[in-house]
């Protein structure tokens, strides 16, 4: 197994480092046993049932490494984003802890506190590396560093309602193109049903369309281009193109009534009550369907169909490409070797096949995706192992000045507010900005 591999070349820089401790012990005529090493594990999850999972795979771990305690921290959501920055430059730091990636992970790696793991991960003909997902990998590699340790992935699809759909006459398996699925949403309309649940009020839910139609028209190259200030960045005409594809969707007028002020929970129970076909979401949307819906029972699992953001006719993407969630842990520069071991044995396929089977996640390790429950969720799990790009939420990956002006660009352009070339320059010109 890659962990057996891997995990020996990182077991063996610790027993190393703890050989070398008890010979300046032995010298200077210490009698005490060695202290326990221990290894400090931040996190924000709330939900007990998973942090449960996560004390279980520890205690194994500490049973198998006598020496070695995780001490496992929380903070809450807001506390963790207001004091990691500062906690991070002092003596409590944390040895690893969780990450969004994107463009914040970048950030705390240009400040110098995060350990580059590119070397541990490539030991031994990369055998940790080899573990996971290369997209995923990709996606939280910065300047060819690898900045954190992959765990897990989410991608956003779209969920429809079949029996809305039967109603239409529309055939989902048929929606391959971008011309496809607007025939869809014509034909839908005509039937008298509101085509999509949008979250207008929130924006970021809309910045799914526009950031989808830049993948598939200009494809990993432009969008690479623009967030590193090559080319002509976010005005490149491919990206242009795609907000010109969005623009054209917002006449159709395909949300429900509303749309520009609901809160993405209010979109969930809009398509959990059955008042629109569709719903561009996460991969838990049928869970989370059910939890909005008025009567709190939603939609029927057997009710709901999911199929892929389609590709564009010309387009330089690949309809294999993917944009959702990408989070991983980031170890800190004075990390012991003991957290790269209990890192590599926390995210090995058989504790994220055990993680993915208690509903946490879809995994980004490699071989562990057979642990994800519900077919929908499995399809998903699915498209990510075969992932070609694994785009990071772009309003993330660009940081938070520029991410909030790609979320107000996407409803103004959605609406008719903006036109495409402008909300394209209001991007660039946030992104020169950002950049003083």
């Amino acid at each position: 197994m890659f962990y057996e591999r891997g995990a020996k070349a990182l077991r063996g820089v610790r027993i190393a480092a703890v050989v070398a401790a008890t010979g300046l012990a032995m010298l200077s005529g210490a009698t005490n046993a060695a202290a326990d090493t221990a290894v400090k594990w931040l996190h924000l999850e709330t939900d007990p049932t998973y942090v449960a999972v996560w004390r279980k795979i520890a205690d194994q771990y500490e049973a198998q490494h006598p020496g070695v305690k995780i001490q496992m921290q929380f903070l809450a959501n807001e506390a963790f984003k207001a004091k990691l920055p500062t906690l991070l430059q002092s003596s409590d730091a944390p040895d690893f802890f969780f990450s969004w990636g994107g463009g914040v992970l970048k950030q705390q790696e240009q400040t110098g506190t995060l350990m580059d793991l590119t070397a541990a991960m490539n030991a031994k003909d990369g055998a940790w590396l080899k573990a996971y997902n290369l997209a995923a990998v990709k996606g939280l590699t910065f300047d060819d560093k690898i900045s954190a340790v992959p765990y897990k992935l989410g991608t956003v699809s779209f969920f429809y309602n079949k029996a809305l759909f039967a109603k239409a006459g529309v055939d989902a398996t048929a929606i391959k193109t971008w011309d496809d699925y607007l025939a869809a949403v014509k034909k839908i309309k005509a039937a008298g049903i509101a085509p999509i649940a949008g979250g207008g009020g929130e924006k970021w839910p809309i910045h799914f369309y526009w950031s989808y139609l830049v993948m598939r028209d200009g494809g990993q190259p432009v969008f690479t281009a623009a967030k590193t200030g090559q080319g002509n960045g976010f005005n490149d005409p491919a990206i242009i193109k795609a907000g010109e594809q969005l623009a054209a969707l917002g006449k159709l007028d395909p949300f429900q009534p509303g749309y520009l002020g609901a809160t993405w929970p209010q979109a969930l129970g809009i398509f959990g009550d059955g008042k629109a076909a569709m719903i561009l979401g996460f991969e838990n949307t049928v869970a989370n369907q059910r939890t909005n819906s008025g009567d709190g029972k939603g939609l029927a699992d057997d009710n709901v169909g999911r199929f892929a953001f389609p590709a564009v006719t010309g387009g330089a993407g690949l309809a294999t490409d993917t944009l959702g969630g990408l989070n991983g842990w980031a170890v800190t520069k004075k990390a012991p070797p003991e957290a790269l071991d209990f890192l590599a044995y926390l995210t090995n396929a058989e504790n994220e096949r055990a993680m993915a089977q208690a509903g946490m996640l879809i995994p980004a390790a490699i071989g562990a995706e057979d642990g994800v429950k519900g077919p929908l969720m499995g399809d998903a799990a699915e498209q990510l192992a075969h992932s070609t790009w694994h785009q990071n939420f772009f309003d993330q990956d660009l940081g938070p000045s520029v991410g909030r002006v790609v979320n107000d660009v996407a409803v103004g352009i959605v609406s008719g507010q903006i036109t495409p070339k402008d909300g394209s320059q209001q991007v660039q010109d946030a992104f020169e900005q950002d950049q003083l």
